[in-house]
Protein backbone atom coordinates (compact mmCIF):
# COMPACT_ATOMS: atom_id res chain seq x y z
CA UNK A 1 0.00 0.00 0.00
CA UNK A 2 1.63 3.29 -1.05
CA UNK A 3 1.93 6.46 1.21
CA UNK A 4 -0.39 9.11 0.67
CA UNK A 5 1.56 12.15 -1.12
CA UNK A 6 2.01 14.99 1.40
CA UNK A 7 2.64 18.47 -0.46
CA UNK A 8 4.45 21.46 1.28
CA UNK A 9 2.88 24.79 1.29
CA UNK A 10 4.66 27.76 1.79
CA UNK A 11 4.19 29.58 5.10
CA UNK A 12 3.26 33.11 4.31
CA UNK A 13 0.06 35.09 3.92
CA UNK A 14 1.09 37.87 1.21
CA UNK A 15 -1.01 37.56 -2.56
CA UNK A 16 -3.57 39.62 -3.30
CA UNK A 17 -7.10 38.58 -3.75
CA UNK A 18 -6.98 37.38 -7.51
CA UNK A 19 -8.60 34.90 -9.56
CA UNK A 20 -6.12 32.52 -10.55
CA UNK A 21 -6.72 30.97 -13.94
CA UNK A 22 -6.31 27.66 -14.62
CA UNK A 23 -2.57 26.03 -15.16
CA UNK A 24 -1.66 26.25 -18.38
CA UNK A 25 -0.63 22.28 -19.33
CA UNK A 26 2.70 21.00 -19.23
CA UNK A 27 3.25 19.77 -22.74
CA UNK A 28 6.26 17.28 -24.49
CA UNK A 29 6.85 17.54 -27.86
CA UNK A 30 9.83 15.63 -29.58
CA UNK A 31 10.82 14.83 -26.05
CA UNK A 32 10.82 18.07 -24.79
CA UNK A 33 9.55 19.84 -21.57
CA UNK A 34 7.54 22.85 -21.98
CA UNK A 35 7.51 25.39 -18.83
CA UNK A 36 4.12 26.18 -18.36
CA UNK A 37 4.08 30.15 -18.02
CA UNK A 38 3.59 31.87 -14.36
CA UNK A 39 -0.31 31.41 -13.41
CA UNK A 40 -0.11 35.57 -12.42
CA UNK A 41 1.46 38.27 -13.62
CA UNK A 42 3.88 39.69 -10.95
CA UNK A 43 2.22 43.07 -9.72
CA UNK A 44 4.15 46.04 -10.54
CA UNK A 45 5.75 47.18 -6.92
CA UNK A 46 6.76 50.68 -6.20
CA UNK A 47 10.07 50.70 -4.21
CA UNK A 48 9.66 52.20 -0.58
CA UNK A 49 12.25 54.56 0.83
CA UNK A 50 10.53 54.47 4.38
CA UNK A 51 12.69 51.98 6.82
CA UNK A 52 10.41 48.87 8.07
CA UNK A 53 10.10 48.45 11.66
CA UNK A 54 12.08 44.92 12.12
CA UNK A 55 15.04 47.15 10.31
CA UNK A 56 14.44 50.21 12.74
CA UNK A 57 14.38 47.04 15.77
CA UNK A 58 17.49 45.39 14.62
CA UNK A 59 19.26 48.00 12.89
CA UNK A 60 21.96 46.31 10.90
CA UNK A 61 24.23 49.19 10.90
CA UNK A 62 25.16 47.89 14.28
CA UNK A 63 26.16 44.79 13.31
CA UNK A 64 27.71 45.50 9.79
CA UNK A 65 31.45 46.45 11.64
CA UNK A 66 31.39 42.83 12.76
CA UNK A 67 29.80 40.15 10.94
CA UNK A 68 27.83 41.08 6.85
CA UNK A 69 26.90 37.43 5.96
CA UNK A 70 30.44 37.66 3.68
CA UNK A 71 31.10 34.13 2.36
CA UNK A 72 28.51 32.37 3.91
CA UNK A 73 25.32 30.27 1.55
CA UNK A 74 22.22 30.53 2.34
CA UNK A 75 19.86 28.13 0.16
CA UNK A 76 16.56 29.49 0.35
CA UNK A 77 13.96 26.42 -0.42
CA UNK A 78 11.28 28.23 -1.84
CA UNK A 79 9.31 29.38 -5.10
CA UNK A 80 12.62 30.42 -6.64
CA UNK A 81 14.39 33.71 -6.37
CA UNK A 82 14.28 36.64 -9.09
CA UNK A 83 18.08 37.65 -9.08
CA UNK A 84 16.59 40.66 -11.69
CA UNK A 85 16.33 42.49 -8.61
CA UNK A 86 18.35 45.48 -8.21
CA UNK A 87 19.01 44.55 -5.00
CA UNK A 88 19.39 40.67 -5.26
CA UNK A 89 21.73 41.21 -8.48
CA UNK A 90 25.16 39.27 -7.89
CA UNK A 91 24.07 37.91 -4.38
CA UNK A 92 22.26 35.24 -6.04
CA UNK A 93 24.24 31.58 -7.32
CA UNK A 94 22.57 29.66 -9.49
CA UNK A 95 20.10 26.99 -8.07
CA UNK A 96 18.00 24.66 -9.17
CA UNK A 97 14.33 24.19 -9.75
CA UNK A 98 12.55 20.94 -8.97
CA UNK A 99 9.45 22.30 -10.30
CA UNK A 100 10.25 22.56 -13.75
CA UNK A 101 13.21 21.05 -14.27
CA UNK A 102 16.24 22.55 -16.43
CA UNK A 103 15.59 25.75 -14.60
CA UNK A 104 18.30 27.32 -11.82
CA UNK A 105 15.74 28.32 -9.55
CA UNK A 106 15.61 31.83 -10.76
CA UNK A 107 12.40 32.05 -11.62
CA UNK A 108 10.07 33.50 -9.25
CA UNK A 109 6.11 33.03 -10.13
CA UNK A 110 4.80 33.59 -6.52
CA UNK A 111 7.46 36.37 -5.40
CA UNK A 112 7.54 34.50 -2.17
CA UNK A 113 11.08 33.45 -2.48
CA UNK A 114 12.42 36.43 -3.75
CA UNK A 115 10.53 37.97 -0.84
CA UNK A 116 12.27 35.73 1.97
CA UNK A 117 15.61 36.02 0.22
CA UNK A 118 15.43 39.93 0.36
CA UNK A 119 15.23 40.17 3.82
CA UNK A 120 18.60 37.41 3.71
CA UNK A 121 20.52 39.78 1.60
CA UNK A 122 18.78 42.16 -0.12
CA UNK A 123 21.96 44.73 -0.91
CA UNK A 124 21.84 48.47 0.54
CA UNK A 125 20.95 50.96 -2.50
CA UNK A 126 21.04 55.28 -2.46
CA UNK A 127 17.53 56.41 -1.60
CA UNK A 128 15.96 52.94 0.10
CA UNK A 129 16.51 52.07 3.92
CA UNK A 130 15.44 48.35 3.25
CA UNK A 131 18.13 45.93 2.99
CA UNK A 132 18.78 42.38 4.22
CA UNK A 133 20.05 41.63 7.71
CA UNK A 134 23.14 39.80 6.03
CA UNK A 135 23.32 42.03 2.77
CA UNK A 136 26.51 40.20 2.00
CA UNK A 137 25.60 36.70 2.07
CA UNK A 138 25.37 34.27 -0.93
CA UNK A 139 21.48 32.82 -1.58
CA UNK A 140 21.36 29.27 -3.20
CA UNK A 141 17.71 29.24 -4.83
CA UNK A 142 16.08 26.24 -4.61
CA UNK A 143 12.42 26.22 -6.62
CA UNK A 144 9.71 23.86 -5.29
CA UNK A 145 6.63 25.98 -5.19
CA UNK A 146 4.72 28.61 -6.98
CA UNK A 147 1.93 28.60 -4.27
CA UNK A 148 0.19 32.07 -3.74
CA UNK A 149 -2.20 32.42 -0.98
CA UNK A 150 -5.25 33.55 -2.82
CA UNK A 151 -8.78 34.48 -1.52
CA UNK A 152 -7.73 32.66 2.14
CA UNK A 153 -6.56 29.32 0.02
CA UNK A 154 -3.18 27.96 -1.41
CA UNK A 155 -3.89 28.20 -5.32
CA UNK A 156 -0.59 27.18 -7.48
CA UNK A 157 1.67 23.83 -8.36
CA UNK A 158 4.25 22.62 -5.56
CA UNK A 159 6.73 19.61 -6.01
CA UNK A 160 5.80 16.23 -3.38
CA UNK A 161 6.88 15.67 -0.18
CA UNK A 162 9.84 13.04 -1.62
CA UNK A 163 11.17 15.95 -4.16
CA UNK A 164 10.73 18.14 -1.00
CA UNK A 165 13.40 16.07 0.53
CA UNK A 166 15.53 16.17 -2.32
CA UNK A 167 15.32 19.81 -2.79
CA UNK A 168 16.82 19.72 0.98
CA UNK A 169 19.59 17.24 0.20
CA UNK A 170 20.16 19.35 -2.99
CA UNK A 171 21.02 22.62 -0.99
CA UNK A 172 23.23 20.31 1.37
CA UNK A 173 25.29 19.15 -0.93
CA UNK A 174 26.09 22.27 -3.12
CA UNK A 175 27.54 23.62 -0.01
CA UNK A 176 24.75 25.37 1.91
CA UNK A 177 25.48 26.28 5.48
CA UNK A 178 22.58 27.81 6.85
CA UNK A 179 19.13 26.22 4.83
CA UNK A 180 15.69 28.32 5.41
CA UNK A 181 12.79 26.30 4.57
CA UNK A 182 9.53 28.95 4.82
CA UNK A 183 7.45 26.32 3.82
CA UNK A 184 5.36 23.78 5.89
CA UNK A 185 3.88 20.16 5.15
CA UNK A 186 1.37 18.96 8.30
CA UNK A 187 2.48 15.47 8.01
CA UNK A 188 5.63 13.88 8.85
CA UNK A 189 7.15 12.31 6.31
CA UNK A 190 9.91 9.68 6.30
CA UNK A 191 12.30 11.46 2.96
CA UNK A 192 12.04 14.70 4.36
CA UNK A 193 12.72 13.53 8.18
CA UNK A 194 16.09 11.66 6.38
CA UNK A 195 16.95 14.68 4.79
CA UNK A 196 17.14 16.61 7.67
CA UNK A 197 18.89 14.22 9.54
CA UNK A 198 21.47 14.38 6.64
CA UNK A 199 22.22 18.45 6.57
CA UNK A 200 22.38 18.12 10.45
CA UNK A 201 24.87 15.26 10.01
CA UNK A 202 27.10 17.75 7.61
CA UNK A 203 26.82 20.67 10.08
CA UNK A 204 24.18 23.13 8.15
CA UNK A 205 21.90 25.02 10.21
CA UNK A 206 18.11 24.56 8.99
CA UNK A 207 15.64 27.49 10.05
CA UNK A 208 11.81 26.79 9.19
CA UNK A 209 8.50 29.06 9.73
CA UNK A 210 6.64 27.64 12.68
CA UNK A 211 3.18 27.53 10.33
CA UNK A 212 0.12 30.26 10.02
CA UNK A 213 -2.68 27.66 11.30
CA UNK A 214 -2.95 28.86 14.41
CA UNK A 215 -7.26 29.28 14.32
CA UNK A 216 -7.13 25.62 13.23
CA UNK A 217 -5.62 24.14 15.91
CA UNK A 218 -1.75 24.66 15.35
CA UNK A 219 -1.39 21.32 13.26
CA UNK A 220 1.97 19.99 13.77
CA UNK A 221 4.24 21.52 11.44
CA UNK A 222 7.50 20.29 9.62
CA UNK A 223 10.08 20.90 8.96
CA UNK A 224 9.89 22.80 12.27
CA UNK A 225 9.06 19.79 14.16
CA UNK A 226 12.07 17.69 13.58
CA UNK A 227 15.37 17.84 15.94
CA UNK A 228 17.51 19.49 14.48
CA UNK A 229 15.43 22.37 13.01
CA UNK A 230 15.20 25.72 14.33
CA UNK A 231 11.03 26.59 14.40
CA UNK A 232 10.33 30.13 13.84
CA UNK A 233 7.05 31.94 15.07
CA UNK A 234 6.06 35.26 13.73
CA UNK A 235 5.43 38.58 16.12
CA UNK A 236 4.20 41.96 15.15
CA UNK A 237 5.79 45.34 15.39
CA UNK A 238 4.16 45.70 19.11
CA UNK A 239 6.18 42.25 19.69
CA UNK A 240 2.94 40.42 20.35
CA UNK A 241 2.45 37.19 18.82
CA UNK A 242 0.91 37.72 15.17
CA UNK A 243 -2.91 36.06 15.50
CA UNK A 244 -2.01 33.86 12.47
CA UNK A 245 1.43 32.26 14.27
CA UNK A 246 1.18 29.01 15.57
CA UNK A 247 2.18 27.84 18.91
CA UNK A 248 3.51 24.60 20.08
CA UNK A 249 6.97 22.81 21.52
CA UNK A 250 8.27 22.96 17.98
CA UNK A 251 8.19 27.21 18.48
CA UNK A 252 12.21 28.08 19.39
CA UNK A 253 11.96 31.37 19.32
CA UNK A 254 10.03 34.24 16.83
CA UNK A 255 10.47 36.76 14.93
CA UNK A 256 9.36 39.64 12.76
CA UNK A 257 6.61 37.93 10.82
CA UNK A 258 3.73 40.71 10.40
CA UNK A 259 3.74 44.04 8.39
CA UNK A 260 6.90 42.81 6.95
CA UNK A 261 8.30 45.04 3.96
CA UNK A 262 10.46 42.33 1.40
CA UNK A 263 11.74 42.92 -2.34
CA UNK A 264 8.89 42.10 -4.71
CA UNK A 265 9.86 40.27 -8.10
CA UNK A 266 11.66 42.92 -10.89
CA UNK A 267 11.71 45.95 -8.89
CA UNK A 268 9.94 47.31 -5.67
CA UNK A 269 8.77 46.13 -2.72
CA UNK A 270 5.30 45.19 -0.96
CA UNK A 271 3.98 44.15 2.38
CA UNK A 272 3.81 40.57 3.44
CA UNK A 273 2.99 38.80 6.38
CA UNK A 274 3.31 34.64 7.81
CA UNK A 275 5.74 32.95 9.71
CA UNK A 276 7.48 32.25 5.90
CA UNK A 277 9.19 35.69 6.93
CA UNK A 278 9.85 35.51 10.18
CA UNK A 279 11.85 32.62 9.12
CA UNK A 280 14.63 34.52 7.48
CA UNK A 281 15.44 36.94 10.22
CA UNK A 282 17.01 33.80 11.51
CA UNK A 283 18.30 32.32 8.78
CA UNK A 284 20.26 36.00 8.16
CA UNK A 285 21.39 35.47 12.16
CA UNK A 286 22.52 32.32 11.60
CA UNK A 287 24.82 33.86 8.37
CA UNK A 288 26.31 36.17 10.67
CA UNK A 289 27.15 34.20 13.00
CA UNK A 290 28.54 31.46 10.83
CA UNK A 291 30.70 34.29 9.58
CA UNK A 292 31.59 35.86 12.59
CA UNK A 293 32.20 32.68 14.57
CA UNK A 294 33.28 30.17 11.58
CA UNK A 295 34.85 28.20 14.29
CA UNK A 296 30.86 27.05 15.85
CA UNK A 297 29.40 24.03 15.02
CA UNK A 298 25.64 24.31 13.31
CA UNK A 299 24.58 23.00 16.51
CA UNK A 300 26.11 26.00 18.36
CA UNK A 301 24.88 28.45 16.27
CA UNK A 302 21.40 27.18 16.76
CA UNK A 303 21.94 27.23 20.91
CA UNK A 304 23.52 30.80 20.62
CA UNK A 305 20.77 32.33 18.39
CA UNK A 306 18.04 30.90 21.13
CA UNK A 307 20.10 31.57 23.72
CA UNK A 308 20.18 35.02 23.42
CA UNK A 309 16.40 35.68 22.43
CA UNK A 310 14.84 38.76 24.34
CA UNK A 311 12.24 38.24 27.15
CA UNK A 312 8.73 38.17 25.37
CA UNK A 313 5.12 39.22 26.70
CA UNK A 314 3.70 35.70 26.11
CA UNK A 315 6.62 33.74 28.06
CA UNK A 316 6.20 31.78 31.04
CA UNK A 317 2.23 31.85 29.82
CA UNK A 318 1.58 29.26 26.76
CA UNK A 319 1.96 32.04 24.46
CA UNK A 320 3.98 30.29 21.32
CA UNK A 321 6.76 32.43 21.69
CA UNK A 322 9.39 30.00 22.73
CA UNK A 323 12.93 31.13 24.09
CA UNK A 324 11.54 34.88 23.29
CA UNK A 325 11.94 37.34 20.70
CA UNK A 326 15.02 36.96 18.44
CA UNK A 327 17.64 39.48 18.84
CA UNK A 328 20.52 39.16 16.01
CA UNK A 329 23.36 41.83 17.80
CA UNK A 330 23.11 40.15 21.32
CA UNK A 331 23.72 36.56 19.44
CA UNK A 332 26.66 38.15 17.38
CA UNK A 333 28.38 39.13 20.28
CA UNK A 334 27.57 38.06 23.25
CA UNK A 335 30.36 35.31 25.06
CA UNK A 336 29.28 32.18 26.56
CA UNK A 337 30.09 28.13 26.59
CA UNK A 338 28.48 26.10 24.40
CA UNK A 339 27.81 22.18 24.47
CA UNK A 340 30.72 20.39 22.85
CA UNK A 341 30.13 19.08 19.17
CA UNK A 342 27.51 16.30 18.83
CA UNK A 343 23.99 15.58 18.50
CA UNK A 344 21.77 18.13 19.27
CA UNK A 345 17.87 18.56 19.51
CA UNK A 346 16.27 22.24 19.07
CA UNK A 347 13.32 21.76 21.52
CA UNK A 348 11.70 25.11 22.58
CA UNK A 349 11.58 25.97 26.23
CA UNK A 350 8.14 24.53 27.74
CA UNK A 351 5.37 27.47 28.50
CA UNK A 352 5.62 26.88 32.29
CA UNK A 353 9.00 27.51 32.43
CA UNK A 354 10.29 30.32 35.03
CA UNK A 355 10.17 33.91 32.95
CA UNK A 356 13.93 34.80 31.56
CA UNK A 357 13.95 38.14 33.68
CA UNK A 358 13.25 36.12 37.09
CA UNK A 359 16.04 33.84 36.14
CA UNK A 360 18.14 36.84 35.64
CA UNK A 361 17.41 38.59 38.68
CA UNK A 362 18.18 34.99 40.22
CA UNK A 363 21.36 34.67 39.12
CA UNK A 364 22.25 38.43 39.97
CA UNK A 365 21.72 38.05 43.10
CA UNK A 366 23.40 34.88 43.45
CA UNK A 367 26.19 36.31 42.01
CA UNK A 368 25.68 39.27 44.78
CA UNK A 369 25.77 36.64 47.40
CA UNK A 370 28.99 34.97 46.26
CA UNK A 371 30.94 38.47 46.13
CA UNK A 372 30.02 39.24 49.72
CA UNK A 373 30.81 36.10 50.78
CA UNK A 374 34.43 36.40 49.19
CA UNK A 375 34.65 40.25 51.14
CA UNK A 376 33.79 38.44 53.97
CA UNK A 377 36.26 35.86 53.77
CA UNK A 378 39.03 38.67 52.62
CA UNK A 379 38.15 40.67 55.66
CA UNK A 380 38.49 38.01 57.98
CA UNK A 381 42.03 36.58 56.90
CA UNK A 382 43.04 40.22 56.44
CA UNK A 383 42.35 40.15 60.39
CA UNK A 384 43.66 37.07 61.30
CA UNK A 385 46.98 38.21 59.90
CA UNK A 386 46.81 41.71 61.65
CA UNK A 387 46.41 39.83 64.96
CA UNK A 388 49.40 37.32 63.95
CA UNK A 389 51.71 40.15 63.11
CA UNK A 390 51.37 42.31 66.58
CA UNK A 391 51.60 39.34 68.51
CA UNK A 392 55.00 38.06 66.83
CA UNK A 393 56.82 40.95 65.35
CA UNK A 394 57.55 42.80 69.38
CA UNK A 395 58.74 39.21 70.44
CA UNK A 396 60.73 38.61 67.57
CA UNK A 397 62.29 42.48 68.07
CA UNK A 398 63.07 41.65 71.88
CA UNK A 399 65.12 38.71 70.02
CA UNK A 400 66.78 40.43 67.51
CA UNK A 401 65.61 38.80 65.07
CA UNK A 402 66.73 40.21 61.30
CA UNK A 403 66.02 40.29 57.82
CA UNK A 404 67.88 37.54 55.54
CA UNK A 405 70.98 38.97 53.26
CA UNK A 406 71.25 42.15 55.77
CA UNK A 407 75.04 42.48 57.34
Amino acid sequence: MSRPITRPVVAGLTAGLLTVPALPTVAATAGLRVVPACATSATPARPVTAAPWPQRRYDPTRLAPLATGAGVTVAVVDSGVDRAHPQLAERVLTGTDLLDLGGDGSRDCAGHGTGVASIIAAAPRPGVAFHGLAPDARILPVRVSEQQVVQGRESGRTVTADEFARAIRWAVDHDADVVNLSVVLYADDPEVRSAVRYAVDRDVVLVAAAGNLHDSGDPQPFPAGYDGVIGVGAIGADGVRAAFSQSGPYVDLVAPGSEVLTAAPGAGHHQVEGTSYAAPFVAATAALLREYRPELTAAQVAERIIATADPAPGVGRGGGYGAGVLNPYRAVTETGGSRAAGPWQVTALADDRADPATLARQARRASARDRALLVGVVVGLTAVTVVLLALVLPRGARRRWRPAGEA
